[in-house]
């Protein structure tokens, strides 16, 4: 049998780190993955994921990852019920992650990529580390 799940999308919501009582760490995290197809009904264009991550990668994705983020999501599905404090049983799907990676950079970053960018408009001098040969003078 077989039990793996593969997501790309962006974090819906800063990632929420604690600690077990065991003094294991947890993060829970909502991915939004657009769908394929676009409804034409208005309803969202996104499916929404929970994932739970486990000490390392709970680690990672607290100290390195932000709302808004592009990231891969490997893991597996778990399925747990519970009662609501209304009384009603329910039932929740979740991914638990064994690998998640950044797949994009920091929103921080933006800044000097686009200062790089405009330093190599016409009439500005480029420095050594954006020197293109094929460039014409």
């Amino acid at each position: 049998m077989i039990n793996r799940v593969v997501l790309v999308g962006r974090l819906v919501r800063d990632p929420e780190l604690r600690t077990t009582q065991s003094g294991k760490s947890v993060c829970d995290i909502t991915i939004a993955v657009d769908k394929r197809i676009k409804p034409t009904d208005g309803s969202p264009t996104a499916d929404f994921f929970r994932v739970n991550c486990w000490e390392k990668t709970a680690d990672f994705v607290a100290n390195y990852l932000t709302k808004g983020r592009l990231v891969a999501v490997d893991g597996r599905l778990t399925s747990r019920k519970f009662t609501a404090s209304d009384g009603t049983n329910r039932e929740v799907v979740e991914v638990v992650a064994d690998n998640v990676q950044g797949l994009d950079r920091p929103r921080d970053d933006a800044a000097p990529a686009q200062a790089a960018v405009t330093a190599g408009a016409p009439g500005t001098a480029a420095s050594e580390d954006e020197f293109d040969p094929f460039a014409e003078d």
